[in-house]
């Protein structure tokens, strides 16, 4: 850890001990990451006395928390949109680097600002743009689940086992299941465990178990895949769109674990995905092997991410997505 990350973190850490009323938001379509790293924290906020509140905003869609992660909610901190105060003291970004991921919610950083209030955010994103008043921003982490784990700790709570399945929920999925784990990172995993982490059935739960009509959405979507060796500079792309209506069987879960499998095909550098929300929109997963920064090209588009993995919205038909994709990772950096 460096000095400036000690510094940050205990900065933090004095913020949340007087901490008496806050809500902790992750990003629209929360992942594992986002959505547990915000219930970690709160649960842990809570116990200290404070009230709090988890939510996160829509991206023009419904409210859905994912079906996967609710197991995850054991205080029953998450609640809808509608139903946050006007504003509060102290409002935490978590796995969120922009105000543009926080969607509907993107207006509450100014009016807690505007009413003297604070705004921590935790992230770990290399895109993150400093919007708040704190910030615990670290690129090199896996998962904005180890700057929550390291609060916790400088914070001196304990980790009980609700908290470390929030945890573990955002390290194992955040990871590629520890494929991209540094040995500290292990170690962390190894402590959420001693406290009490199932991680087969945690695991099955959040990553491992769909319904039957994903088969034959999944089915219907790769029939569509398309490879093109000479994309992406030479080192090929592959690409797959999944329409409104062909999600329209499934739940959101089942439509962002479609990257997974696209990813896996070994004749290109970088996995593209389109998944349709609004009509004309959509919304990009970008994957990369490990020689194209995918990061940048989505950042041109107006997203952003990590270098292997990263996220955009474009707008217009999937075949203009598509050329814009196409032009913007001809130009990113290799790595």
């Amino acid at each position: 850890m460096t000095a400036s990350l000690e510094h940050d973190i205990r900065q933090a850490a004095a913020l949340l001990s007087t901490a008496t009323d806050v809500t902790l938001l992750g990003h629209v379509r929360p992942d594992a990451d986002a959505l547990g790293s915000a219930l970690a924290l709160g649960r842990v906020l809570s116990k200290r006395g404070a009230t709090v509140r988890v939510s996160f905003g829509t991206g023009g869609g419904e409210w859905v928390p994912p079906e996967t992660l609710r197991g995850l909610d054991a205080d029953g901190l998450l609640v809808r949109p509608d139903e946050l105060p006007e504003t509060e003291p102290l409002l935490i970004g978590l796995d969120t680097p922009t105000l543009g991921r926080l969607g509907s919610l993107g207006g509450r950083v100014a009016k807690v600002k505007e009413t003297g209030g604070q705004v921590l955010v935790v992230d770990h994103h290399a895109s993150n743009q400093f919007y708040g008043t704190h910030h615990v921003v670290d690129e090199t982490a896996e998962a904005t689940a180890v700057l929550v784990l390291q609060l916790i700790d400088a914070l001196g709570d304990e980790l009980d086992e609700p908290t470390a399945r929030c945890l573990y929920a955002g390290l194992v999925t955040d990871t590629g299941g520890f494929r991209r784990a540094r040995p500290v990172t292990h170690a962390m995993a190894a402590r959420l465990l001693d406290a009490g982490v199932q991680p087969m059935a945690l695991t099955r739960e959040i990553m491992d178990s769909h319904p039957f009509a994903y088969l034959p959405m999944l089915a219907t979507v790769l029939a569509g895949a398309r490879l093109e060796p000479d994309s992406a500079q030479g080192l090929g792309l592959v690409h797959a769109v999944v329409t409104a209506e062909t999600a329209s069987t499934v739940r959101s879960e089942e439509v962002e674990s479609v990257i997974d499998v696209v990813r896996a095909t070994r004749d290109a550098e970088v996995a593209v995905v389109l998944k349709e929300g609004l009509p004309g929109e959509w919304q990009v997963s970008l994957r990369a092997m490990g020689k194209i920064d995918v990061s940048l090209a989505a950042r041109e588009l107006g997203g952003g991410g990590h270098r292997l993995a990263a996220g955009c919205t474009v707008h217009g038909t999937a075949e203009h997505a598509l050329g814009l994709l196409r032009d913007a990772l001809d130009r990113a950096p290799r790595l």
